[in-house]
Parts: structure tokens; C-alpha cells; sequence
């Protein structure tokens, strides 16, 4: 619990509404629709009871498209829904960071099945000596990205190449140069293919 008088601290669940071929769709490629459908919805269900708290932070979740906020929000209280608005990752990530009240921010995905409240409590900690937090994920993304938003909140993800292998080198090349060198935590997988999907269900590695 923050300290009486410590900045609010503001957890936020990118999520997109889980609509049938509108989720996943990369891993549906390899895994089928509605497979890949009801591990995103199920995930999300999952991870928003596992990380809301109403004592620790407070929860948002940022949802897309605006508006469908009820079909993202699985009748789960303590989570107060927004909208990302237009624009790339980026461009919605910058939106948020910028429209939350004062106190430190740390976005995630909804689609990393092994987030558990002692990887936030951490990225909060770490806020507190630098100004930024990184998850990073095996595959050059990553899984959290948290900021200090004090003295200023910085610009750190313009220009970033998203869905590739250099996102997180692109987002900490912009912070260093504005703000400073981030903090980072462990190395965890996003389930955006069958291989990734299969590991996480203790498959075979040759599954498809």
C-alpha cells in the first residue's frame, strides 16, 4: 500500500475487444480463430482478477476500439475502463501516460499469461530511482513499460518500429536521450504464435 500522501500509482491493461478474428490474429494463422480467440479472452479474464488491487494501484483498463468497453470488461469490478483513441501503439501509449492523473504509470498487454502482481510491484519500486521500467520480451519487444512522469513525462515512443525486433532498443534510445537510462525486470514471452502458444501449453515444440 503507497504510503499516506505518495503519489497514486496507476496500473493500466492494454486490451483489445475480443471479438472473433479481431484478436490475435498472427497466432490464429497457426492456431485457428477461435483457438486463438479463447486464449485472449480467457487470459485477459485471468490476468485483470489476478491484478486488480484496490489498495496497491490503481487499475485501468485501456481498451480499443473506443467504445466497446463492455464487451472488453468481463463484469469485473475495481477496473475503470478508457479509450486508447487513434494512432499507432505508440501514439495510444502516449496518450495514456498523458491523460492519467499525476502519479506513476506502468502499462502492460493482455496477453502474457506469467504477469503476476510481484512483477508491477516491482516496476512501482524500480519508479521510484529511475525514471522509466522495461519488461523485455524474447523477441526484442516488450511486456511493461512503466514511467516516472516526474519532473515531466517524457516522449519515449515515437519513431519506434512496434512488431519487430527492435521496439525496445528503439523506445530506450528515445528515453536515454531525453530523460535517462531506464530500469529493466525479467525477460518474459507474449503468446503471438504457435510456437510461443505451444511452449506456454507445455506442448510438444514441434506442435502446429
Amino acid at each position: 500500500m503507497a504510503a499516506a500522501g505518495a503519489p497514486v500509482r496507476h496500473l493500466v491493461v492494454f486490451v483489445k475487444a475480443p471479438r472473433l478474428g479481431r484478436v490475435k490474429t498472427r497466432l490464429a494463422r497457426e492456431i485457428g480463430a477461435v483457438a486463438a480467440w479463447r486464449f485472449y479472452r480467457e487470459t485477459t479474464r485471468t490476468l485483470l482478477c489476478r491484478l486488480r488491487s484496490r489498495s496497491r494501484w490503481r487499475c485501468w483498463l485501456a481498451v480499443t476500439p473506443d467504445g466497446t468497453a463492455a464487451a472488453a470488461l468481463p463484469s469485473l469490478p475495481g477496473w475503470q475502463a478508457i479509450g486508447q483513441g487513434p494512432g499507432d501503439l505508440g501514439a495510444r501509449m502516449d496518450r495514456v501516460m498523458r491523460r492519467l492523473p499525476p502519479g506513476p504509470v506502468v502499462i502492460i498487454g493482455s496477453d502474457i499469461p506469467d504477469i503476476r502482481p510481484r512483477h508491477v510491484e516491482e516496476a512501482f519500486r524500480r519508479l521510484g530511482r529511475h525514471p522509466a521500467v522495461f519488461g523485455p520480451a524474447a523477441d526484442g519487444g516488450y511486456w511493461l513499460v512503466g514511467l516516472r512522469r516526474r519532473p515531466r513525462c517524457p516522449r519515449p515512443f515515437a519513431g519506434v518500429r512496434w512488431s519487430t525486433s527492435h521496439a525496445l532498443a528503439d523506445t530506450v534510445a528515445n528515453l536515454a536521450a531525453e530523460a535517462g537510462a531506464p530500469a529493466f525486470l525479467e525477460i518474459l514471452e507474449d503468446i503471438d504464435d504457435g510456437a510461443a502458444w505451444a511452449r506456454w501449453q507445455g506442448l510438444p515444440k514441434g506442435f502446429s
